[in-house]
């Protein structure tokens, strides 16, 4: 666990305050500079009209010309900003329902999520209080990623002169939403984003809230490394093969690539997935980012997250997509069916009768969907039975049949090998980002 880089997105639906509040950090934490605030003071595009903020903050990120002028954000904007305790990478997702597709994208790479809800767009007098339909499509899709660290921000609280009994109301909705999408860590902090308060610092116009800022918890949290988990059994996807110039007399045979989970040294067995044939590593030298090798870089043992190129005892039918994994492990589902769930992100739905491509790490592999176990109804926050297809935008478990077998790990185990993405075979398009849940022989 550390406390160093964090990457975070921000979520909610349209015009919940997302490019605000970041702006809003950007500004508290002085990671704007004074050209760039005098040329937003001048924009024609400033919708603030409080006059208790001198410029419109949520231009800091909607950077699209088409952003501006419409007043929404479209594409997922990365800003960076730092503070005494921490460095951050903060990514602006739009809150659009058709543009969720760049929520999945922007929340890849997150460790947390800061999820806006609008109170004034809620109905204060309703006894049981229901959440906007995105902003519960965000939750979902982020508990579906694997995002542990998430932040509801009641937004807007100025609006309500800071009440408490309608942030408590608020609270519990959310507590609801926690648990039946089994959410696991949450905080939730009140908030006015325009204006500053709980989002740097304490606001004294809710004195009844005792808990952090948001940038406190922010600046708090403890994550995970994503590649420095050497417990993992070994999985190393071959990304290339690479041969010694012909000119050489030394035959040499080299399998690069990223170890995605584990360590490998020289003298293990390896088995190359999905053929099971096993070798020993006769050697391992450190790759740079662009696969590239130089001379004095061999290594007896490599660890998850280096690029590396690794060289077999003898030689066998290792190609792209090929998986290398421990001689040893047990536990590693090889299969050719996987029960999966996806976010659609196509206009055209899922169909049972179409040919798709599956992607997983560096392997393609074709697929086909042989059944539609249920789709989450953002409504009703339950999973519906009996479906044939998946709209876009909607979440849905199902299950997929392959051409050939794949390393079937888990997304909650394994992030980086239990992901895939679906490709339309006809036109090239990515049509689903995908979890794998469980794998059959």
């Amino acid at each position: 666990m550390h406390t160093g880089l964090l990457r975070f997105i921000t979520a909610g639906s349209v015009d919940d305050g997302k490019s605000t509040l970041i702006g809003r950090l950007l500004f508290d934490t002085k990671a704007v500079l004074t050209d760039q605030l005098a040329a937003l003071g001048k924009t024609k595009y400033a919708r603030v009209t409080s006059s208790d903020a001198a410029v419109d903050l949520a231009l800091l990120t909607d950077g699209l010309e088409a952003e501006r002028e419409q007043g929404i954000t479209i594409d997922v904007a990365y800003r960076y900003f730092a503070t005494s305790k921490r460095k951050f990478i903060v990514a602006d997702a739009p809150g659009h329902e058709q543009y969720t597709r760049n929520l999945v994208t922007g929340a890849s790479q997150a460790d947390a999520a800061v999820v806006l809800v609008d109170i004034s767009r809620l109905d204060l007098n309703s006894e049981k209080i229901q959440l906007l339909p995105q902003t519960i499509r965000h939750s979902a899709i982020l508990k579906l990623l694997g995002i542990r660290h998430l932040v509801f921000a009641v937004n807007k609280m100025d609006l309500f002169e800071y009440d408490e009994q309608h942030f408590q109301k608020v609270s519990r909705a959310i507590e609801e939403l926690k648990n039946t999408l089994g959410l696991q860590e949450i905080q939730i902090i009140p908030i006015a984003a325009l204006l500053g308060d709980n989002v740097v610092d304490s606001s004294k116009r809710m004195p009844w809230y005792q808990g952090p800022t948001l940038l406190a918890f922010l600046e708090s949290l403890e994550i995970q490394a994503k590649h420095s988990d050497q417990k993992k059994d070994l999985r190393f996807p071959v990304q290339l093969v690479a041969r010694q110039d012909g000119s050489s007399s030394h035959d040499y045979r080299g399998y690069l690539g990223r170890i995605e989970a584990g360590v490998i040294e020289v003298g293990q067995v390896v088995k190359i997935e999905p053929s099971a044939t096993e070798a020993i590593v006769k050697s391992i030298q450190l790759a740079h980012q662009n696969l590239g090798l130089s001379d004095n870089n061999e290594v007896s043992k490599a660890y998850a997250g280096q690029m590396v190129a690794i060289e077999l005892d003898r030689d066998c039918d290792v190609s792209r997509g090929d998986m290398l994994i421990d001689a040893t492990d047990t536990q590693a589902i090889i299969t050719k069916n996987i029960v999966a769930d996806v976010c659609w992100l196509n206009k055209e739905p899922l169909s049972l009768q179409r040919k798709y491509i599956l992607r997983q790490t560096t392997n393609q592999v074709f697929a086909k969907v042989k059944s539609v176990e249920h789709v989450f109804d953002v409504t009703t926050v339950t999973n519906k039975q009996h479906h044939e297809h998946i709209q876009m935008n909607d979440i849905g478990r199902i299950q997929i049949h392959l051409q050939k077998n794949i390393v079937a790990d888990q997304f909650d185990d394994s992030i980086n090998t239990g992901a895939f993405i679906l490709i339309d075979e006809v036109n090239n398009h990515t049509v689903a980002a995908g979890m794998i849940r469980a794998g059959a022989v």
